[in-house]
């Protein structure tokens, strides 16, 4: 399990985040232009979206799966409210920070997903292939979820902006989930065909294009990490830890509700107890710009990361092989 956790640590993608905060460390002149940023963040959710859904065409709409995923869009959208409430209850944030940190945890860590999957394998353990489908269902949730938060703080003058047909409206034709969700929508219709056709866009770049976003995710991150710091409290940062555990608690619960096997189990509890540090990054940097991004992502890649790497897993697949059938 350490093997795995310093293999993962030591990752290109994780790595060239630490070269973005060495970067504004060492007040290099290094930067991503602004547009090129905003491009990035657009293909990485086009691309996890578009993936999800051709997974969702190839297994086909059965009814553990509709289950599954129905599971995991509660856990999404549910975790954020809680989160939000942990942290406004007991840490100094301000709302808008708070709401954007919620909507990391109520999202998931792609490469949390793929390690987990790795050490089922070596264990032998059988797993269901259409958890790719619930893992890609479980990022938009959390970003509504979270931008309602957000907008319900922020709106001061209900009436003057349309009432709550409006307030609804805007949340959820929002330009981060709008593209997630049509991208899903599409990968969903086209299949495999699509996802053949359109693999050197969606598949071949995406791995160098996520090393150039969590760069960028790094330099911006170093640069707010010393006007952030004082926010850095020991309850913050116990956050980064309890919060992956209550998580993988109500996943538990969940996946032993529907009768799940303990290998998609264990992947549900790991994906309820993860943090996003890919796609909400990027739907957070288009919809909730004033949020400090330095603090999400230094407790979602910085601690609970890890945190689930080297304890969090081991922790999971132990519970899911107690509770499963």
């Amino acid at each position: 399990m350490l093997s795995l956790g310093l293999q993962n640590l030591l990752s290109p993608t994780v790595l060239f985040f630490v070269l973005g905060l060495l970067a504004a460390w060492a007040r290099s002149d290094l930067a991503v232009p602004e547009a090129i940023a905003k491009f990035l963040a657009l293909y990485l959710l086009l691309s996890i979206g578009f993936r999800g859904g051709a997974e969702v065409s190839h297994h086909g709409l059965t009814t553990p799966l509709v289950m599954a995923i129905a599971a995991g869009v509660a856990l999404s959208f549910a975790t954020p409210f809680i989160a939000y409430f942990i942290l406004r209850s007991a840490t100094k944030l301000e709302p808008i920070d708070a709401a954007a940190i919620a909507g990391h945890y109520g999202s998931i860590s792609a490469v949390t997903f793929a390690a987990v999957t790795g050490v089922l394998s070596q264990l032998s353990v059988p797993y269901d292939g259409y958890l790719v489908a619930v893992a890609a269902a479980m990022e938009t949730p959390a970003i509504f979820a979270a931008l309602l938060i957000a907008k319900r703080k922020r709106r001061s003058k209900p009436a003057a902006e349309g009432g709550d047909r409006e307030f609804i409206r805007e949340v959820a034709f929002n330009g981060s989930i709008f593209i997630l969700l049509g991208s899903f929508a599409i990968g969903t219709i086209t299949g495999q065909r699509g996802l053949t056709l359109l693999k050197p866009f969606i598949l071949d770049p995406f791995a160098g294009l996520l090393c150039l976003f969590l760069l960028d995710m790094g330099m911006v991150a170093g640069r707010g990490l010393w006007q952030g710091r004082r926010h850095l409290s020991v309850a913050v940062t116990a956050f980064a830890v309890i919060m992956p555990l209550i998580g993988a608690g109500m996943a538990a619960i969940m996946a032993w509700l529907i009768g799940m096997s303990a290998g998609s189990t264990a992947i549900l509890i790991t994906l309820a107890a993860s943090a996003s540090y890919i796609a909400v990054p990027a739907a957070m940097r288009l919809a909730l710009p004033a949020a400090n991004p330095a603090l999400a992502l230094t407790l979602s890649l910085g601690v609970t990361f890890p945190f689930n790497l080297l304890v969090g897993i081991p922790l999971y697949i132990a519970m899911a092989s107690r509770i499963a059938p």
